[in-house]
């Protein structure tokens, strides 16, 4: 069974940065992109950052030159570095994961649990 664990959520000043870390576990043969998201109470899910390994990773543009987005293939896991944090950007993030199986032969989408981030004016 494969699963996705976020870590590094948490309370931040204005200003202040956060790392938050995913890292997939379980029967794997292989990882295609992963990615970020984050969602407001009411708001629909919006994708924050993304990476596929050799590629540019891709921002929305509220997180450009603020968020970077990273990856160990070794460890499974991506990462987003937060800088800047600003009140807005207290949502909760979840991480996304294009996974193929061990005994698969397709990619299939595989969510975290999310985690909180806060961000205090």
């Amino acid at each position: 069974q494969v699963q996705l664990v976020e870590l590094g959520g948490g309370l931040v000043q204005s200003g202040g940065s956060l790392r938050l870390s995913c890292v997939a576990s379980g029967r794997i043969s292989s990882i295609n992109a992963m990615a970020w998201y984050r969602q407001a109470p009411g708001k629909q899910r919006e994708l924050v950052a993304s990476i596929r390994s050799g590629n540019r990773p891709t921002y929305v543009d509220s997180a450009k030159d603020r968020f970077t987005i990273s990856r160990d293939n070794a460890e499974k896991t991506v990462y987003l570095q937060m800088n800047s944090l600003k009140p807005e950007d207290t949502v909760v993030y979840y991480c996304n994961a294009d996974i193929k199986g061990l005994y698969s032969t397709v990619y299939d989408p595989y969510w975290g649990q999310g985690t909180q981030v806060n961000v205090s004016s």
